[in-house]
């Protein structure tokens, strides 16, 4: 078995800023902090780097992919449709800080971006970014397809209901609140999107990723 590589962490906005050396520190500082800013980084030179940089010239920025699969699994998978979006979530615990977002596949551009929910996880941040993905090409008739790496988050949009454990509290009732807009979003409206897995092992991370751990 390999050895897990070392990462190193930046955190521009936490308790405390600045390159921490382990995920347990790095969480630390981000815990319980709204709009915390932080992600993982190779070494610690580029991690310094980024802390006197801008957030948002980071977030998503992804490590070069080399794929493991042959070049024979490779051919049949074929390459991502770029005319698409791409949906992700993150959440710093299970449950935790979640957020979401929408991006261009192409470009990366950022399309939305909802969060940070003080209490969620990362299966309903998955949901919801389907749900506003569907509902931001609907609202600009387009005919894209929407990519997520999240099965469980495709299961719960076909049966159009958020699955989760998590139980309802004042702490995360923004959230559901989203959640129950989410899931009427779904049985009042039709749409022709097609939803698609994206496949991380053939491409890497989704494009939307937000590329901290």
């Amino acid at each position: 078995m390999s050895k897990k590589k070392k990462k190193y962490y930046t955190v521009w906005k936490g308790h405390k800023t600045g390159v921490f050396e382990s995920w347990h520190d790095c969480k630390a500082q981000i815990k319980d902090f709204e709009g915390a800013q932080y992600k993982s980084f190779e070494t610690f030179d580029a991690a310094k780097k980024a802390l006197n940089g801008n957030y948002k010239d980071y977030i998503g920025k992804n490590k070069k992919f080399s794929s493991s699969l042959t070049e024979d699994q490779l051919k049949k998978i074929g390459q991502p449709n770029y005319h698409s979006i791409s949906v992700d979530a993150a959440s710093s615990g299970n449950p935790g800080k979640m957020e979401y977002r929408g991006v261009d596949t192409k470009t990366k551009k950022q399309l939305f971006i909802q969060g940070p929910f003080e209490e969620g996880t990362n299966n309903i941040g998955e949901f919801l970014a389907i749900v506003h993905g569907l509902a931001f090409l609907k609202q600009h008739n387009s005919d894209r397809i929407i990519y997520t790496d999240s099965k469980t988050a495709m299961s719960w949009v076909k049966k159009k209901s958020c699955n989760t454990k998590l139980e309802r509290n004042q702490k995360n009732k923004t959230l559901f609140e989203l959640v129950d807009r989410a899931v009427n979003w779904l049985k009042e409206n039709n749409y022709t999107t097609t939803i698609v897995k994206w496949e991380t092992k053939a491409w890497g991370e989704i494009p939307a990723d937000f590329g901290r751990k």
